[in-house]
């Protein structure tokens, strides 16, 4: 992508010469597409998802995936000062040369970047702009459940599961009659009719389907705009996991990236409830990879790349149901060859904590809990189901098995907060810190490493908490100082999010499309990377929202009444959105929500979208289930 003389220049060449040990070059291929993850080389290389797509498009004989980044800020400007076209990395090709392009939205801080990916590829960053020749531009992932903010840039989106979503897409982009799939010839005409016929896949949302109407909150909502627009689009879901292709042979960097080492997803979805997580809604219900599979995934994995250590991934790790076995059988096939396995997941209790000490054979790492808030109140209110006497317990058992550095996780600026449940968060800590002095003997206590992250809650689309505002920046700033205060140990650290981004991406996660011109007009003014702190500019944000008529902290701390029809309505996540409205009810009260492989179904509405959810049991191990309406 940047000649030699330039890879020079920029920091870390690595991240622009492609070539890696793995890689996968098809030339011949009858469609090709650019998997683009719009943040550094460094992330995206991390990323499962990126990954998994990689191998499913290259497993067919007919068509190509390459990877595309966003370079760093230093390639950048060199790229602008000498006209060079963002590309591939696998065969150098212009991005606006590829027939697709894909784009991963993982985070709502990437949207300026998805605008710099756009731009340094040729193609211009309004999807109304485009013209007959450009690639069809196509995102999913997370931000993809409230597409509205990015709706102009975005020609469709994918919602939900990709593999099978993107499967289905190729076929349709090769059924398509030639004039339709030549891209140099294609008339603007032509372009539009081969979307239309794309947006025909189910879980596939097109923009362009539906017009704006004003809800009585003052938000733009958008509402078909002919008979044949669903008026919903309900995401793919993926019943079977051991059917979907999967990357034994993963790509090797040439140069250390966030997370360098194997990777293996054994589940997908959660059934705990925690009513600010998004994921674990829109990712419902639970569905698990075969053991046996697991393993020889992972053993090809380590031969295939050389990694030395092999992370477990899903929403809890210890939720597995097969979590001891698998386990078991991986400490006896990998222990002799030195290579590690972590479980980055862990549930606050003894459990987790024994499992981790199972895997840590190798080498021991830290470990990290994630309490959430400090008082009981505030965990019910979350509906995280935790009592301060688990993380003590849970903590001693580390404790006991040698563990001297611990890392808490923390929100605060949660709904229904008050300065007590903050002034928790501090006693919290402070009583793992005596558990320590009373429990370790003076060599392991020198060692001890309390690491604390607090971060403010974002209220997101598809949960319990849509409805309601972000705190205000007066109130985080207090709530910080509570939690500062509070913690004055040397071993001690506290580390705490930039209240400044959290209000922005507040703003644009439960945004319309009113957002989309003041993500522009940002960009425009220079704003790129804005989850770098380095790099994110309150000011340029500011401003962009004031030049479209918005008040960036009057939409992040918006407060939204239940019955009102939200932007991302048109999305159907699976889950009901009177069931979200029951677990703010029962929020406002403290009320639990257990479980559902526990307790039973409490009628989320999922099994209407999966048909049955098979893991939900009760206690005596029946499958008890809500009519599936």
């Amino acid at each position: 992508m940047l000649p030699e003389e330039l890879l020079q220049q920029v920091e870390r060449p690595a991240r622009y010469i492609g070539g890696e040990w793995n890689q996968i070059v098809k030339p011949d291929a009858d469609v090709r597409i650019a998997l683009c993850y719009p943040d550094l080389y460094d992330i995206g290389m991390s990323h499962l998802g990126l990954r998994i797509l990689y191998e499913g498009v290259n497993q067919r004989p007919d068509a190509a995936a390459e990877r595309v980044f966003l370079p760093w800020t230093d390639a950048i400007a060199l790229m602008r000062e000498h006209g060079i076209v963002l590309t591939g990395l696998e065969s150098d090709t212009p991005l606006d040369e590829f027939d697709l392009v894909g784009i991963t939205l993982q985070h709502e801080l990437t949207y300026t970047n998805i605008l710099a990916l756009l731009e340094l590829g040729r193609i211009p960053v309004l999807s109304a702009d485009r013209r007959g020749h450009h690639p069809l531009v196509i995102a999913g992932g997370p931000c993809a459940f409230n597409p509205e903010p990015i709706a102009d840039f975005i020609d469709l989106f994918v919602i939900g599961d990709g593999e099978e979503a993107l499967d289905e897409l190729l076929d349709r982009f090769l059924a398509l009659p030639e004039h339709l799939k030549d891209r140099p010839e294609r008339s603007d005409e032509m372009r539009r009719e081969a979307l239309a016929r794309l947006a025909e896949t189910p879980g596939v949302y097109m923009p362009a389907n539906y017009r704006l109407e004003q809800a009585d909150t003052g938000q733009m909502v958008p509402v078909p705009a002919a008979e044949d627009v669903p008026a919903q689009v309900t995401r793919r879901l993926s019943l079977d996991l051991d059917s979907l292709p999967y990357p034994v042979k993963p790509i090797v960097p040439f140069c250390e990236t966030v997370h360098d080492r194997a990777e293996v997803e054994i589940a997908r979805g959660c059934s705990r409830g925690c009513r600010f997580c998004q994921a674990g809604m829109v990712y419902r219900p639970v569905r698990e990879r075969d053991e046996s599979l697991l393993v020889d995934q992972i053993e090809q994995i380590a031969r295939n790349t050389g990694h030395d250590s092999v992370s477990l991934l899903s929403l809890n790790c210890p939720d597995y149901s097969e979590i001891e076995a698998l386990l078991s059988d991986l400490n006896e096939r990998l222990r002799e060859r030195r290579i590690s396995i972590g479980l980055p997941s862990l549930r606050v209790d003894t459990f987790s904590v024994a499992l981790a000490q199972s895997v840590q054979t190798v080498r021991k790492s830290g470990l990290t809990l994630a309490p959430e808030a400090g008082s009981q109140r505030m965990r019910d209110i979350i509906n995280k189901c935790v009592t301060e006497e688990d993380l003590l317990a849970t903590v001693g058992t580390a404790f006991d098995l040698g563990w001297t550095r611990l890392k808490l996780y923390f929100m605060i600026g949660l709904p229904m907060e008050t300065d007590d449940d903050v002034r928790a968060i501090p006693d919290m800590v402070n009583a793992v810190l005596h558990m320590a002095r009373g429990q370790l003997n003076r060599s392991q206590f020198g060692r001890l490493k309390i690491g604390v992250s607090v971060n403010s809650f974002v209220p997101k689309p598809h949960t319990p908490f849509q409805w309601l505002g972000h705190a205000d920046e007066e109130t985080l700033a207090a709530r910080r100082t509570i939690v500062a205060r509070g913690l004055r140990d040397r071993r001690i650290n506290v580390s705490f999010n930039n209240a400044h981004q959290s209000v922005l991406e507040a703003a644009l996660a439960r945004g319309d499309r009113r957002v989309g011109p003041a993500v522009l007009a940002a960009y425009r003014a220079g704003a790129i990377y804005d989850a770098w702190t380095e790099h994110f500019n309150l000011g340029l944000w500011s401003e962009a929202f004031d030049e479209v008529g918005l008040d960036m902290t009057a939409e992040a701390t918006r407060e939204i009444p239940v019955d009102a029809h939200l932007p991302w309505d048109v999305i159907d996540s699976g889950v009901r959105k009177s069931y979200f409205a029951d677990e703010l009810e029962r929020a406002a009260s403290a009320a639990l929500t257990p479980d559902c492989r526990l307790a039973g179904c409490h009628g989320c509405g999922i099994n209407a979208l999966a048909g049955s959810c098979p893991l939900v049991q009760d206690s005596a191990g029946d499958v008890r289930e809500a009519p599936a309406t």
